[in-house]
């Protein structure tokens, strides 16, 4: 007989049978890979968005299509893509979520030598539409491989590869993108149009070397997934007779619903906060786009440290107190961010990060917990929340360019609120069932 476990939320279930045993552990190791390689993915972003805002001489909520295509590209495949993996099984949903990845690199080529924006875009929907597939599949596959009890620590550990990668993206683009070249508009009047389109030109060319390596390394990875087991099914609650379940099924779990909402509002914060730090440096520190990276690569370091200590403190602090705890914090220093500006505002922004780091996948371990059969759904309309990306960071955009930067990033302020309020009332709900 199964003993009863604590769930996520810290509140009491029954047992289930995880899948166990040395079989899986390559498998396990190219998930815990698969987080470290969106993670480039997704913060590579943060530097095109400088990098295009000055090839394509865009205004803020012009570069805002980045994220917003990106983000959209998420929102659409994540049922596809959880389809897929209820019919194929994981591996079948890794192996095209790699494949789609190293497409859309790929079409980075094409779309420089084109010099066109909306060519990149379609690149970029089509790394989005690959990371949908990898998200819907190695989050869930993180919370079913090991002790129901331990989900969100265990997730959020595998989610500690996330910001490493973040880091290496925006690496990438500092020392490979970023030229540190900044003509101002009176400079770029006054040049001749063959000099100005050289510019142009080499500011677009400059992406396309670090895709190609990055096209190349996510292929191997797809090629070695090709030849490593992985389960095939979801792992059965005590006492569950089903195999699957509806979509319509999991409106009926309204801790679920508020996690896709938290979860909207927490990926717009996060995507918003992240996409305009650079902005953000130039206008209130002064700062140079590479210093503008530096202040970036400061706050996915503090994001990557927040995600160690956030783990290491769940083993003595409910999951979601600890998210209470942080998306408070957020609150306050986006807030400070937001109403006060200059060299003040800039260090409480990139301190936020330290804060932001465990949200992620707490509010998703907290959001399937308790779904049994209906998890893999539920795990596709949370990562269909990550659209708030693509939202939030065009109203941030769109606040810059009438207000300024510095106000659009109230926008993620308030963003953290709702997260806190349904922190709130998850533990409330916890401590009355407890």
């Amino acid at each position: 007989m199964a003993m009863p476990v604590m769930t996520a939320a810290g509140t009491p279930q029954a047992g289930a049978t995880p899948y166990r045993g040395q079989r899986y552990l390559p498998a396990l190791i190219i998930t815990v890979s698969l987080f470290f390689l969106w993670g480039v993915a997704n913060n590579l972003n943060d530097i095109l968005i400088a990098q295009f805002r000055k090839a394509f001489t865009l205004s803020d909520f012009g570069t805002s299509f980045v994220q917003q295509v990106f983000y959209f590209g998420y929102f659409l495949l994540a049922v596809p893509a959880s389809m897929v993996m209820r019919r194929f099984g994981y591996k079948a949903a890794i192996v095209t979520g790699l494949m789609l990845y190293a497409a859309g690199a790929l079409l980075f080529y094409p779309a420089a030598q084109a010099s066109l924006y909306q060519l990149f875009l379609l690149a970029l929907f089509v790394i989005a539409a690959g990371l949908a597939f990898l998200e819907t599949s190695a989050n869930p596959l993180m919370t079913e491989l090991g002790d129901p009890a331990t989900a969100a620590r265990r997730l959020n550990w595998a989610q500690a590869a996330n910001p490493l990668g973040a880091i290496t993206g925006i690496l990438i683009g500092r020392f490979f993108i970023l030229s540190g070249i900044e003509h101002d508009e009176q400079a770029l009047v006054t040049m001749d149009a063959a000099a100005r389109e050289a510019f142009y030109r080499s500011e677009v060319q400059a992406v396309v070397g670090p895709y190609m390596w990055i096209a190349a390394i996510v292929l191997a990875f797809a090629v070695a997934a090709l030849f490593v087991a992985f389960p095939k099914n979801p792992p059965r609650d005590a006492g569950d007779t089903t195999q699957g379940g509806r979509f319509a099924d999991v409106l009926r779990h309204p801790r679920l619903i508020g996690a896709v909402a938290a979860q909207f509002f927490y990926v717009g914060a996060q995507v918003g906060l992240w996409s305009y730090t650079i902005r953000y440096a130039q206008a209130n520190a002064g700062f140079g786009e590479r210093a503008g990276a530096d202040a970036l690569f400061v706050s996915l370091v503090l994001f990557a440290a927040g995600r160690f200590a956030g783990a290491a403190l769940m083993a003595r602090m409910a999951p979601v107190r600890l998210l209470a705890l942080f998306a408070g914090i957020s609150l306050a220093l986006a807030a400070v961010a937001g109403l006060i500006g200059g060299t003040i505002g800039l260090y409480a922004l990139v301190a936020s990060s330290f804060f932001m780091s465990i949200q992620f996948p707490t509010i998703f371990a907290i959001g399937i917990d308790g779904l049994g059969p209906l998890r893999r759904i539920g795990a596709s309309l949370i990562v269909m929340a990550i659209i708030g990306g693509a939202g939030l960071t065009a109203l941030m955009g769109l606040v810059s360019d009438l207000a300024g930067i510095t106000h659009a990033v109230l926008v993620s302020a308030a963003s953290f609120a709702v997260v806190l309020a349904f922190a709130i009332i998850v533990g409330r709900g916890s401590a009355r069932a407890g």
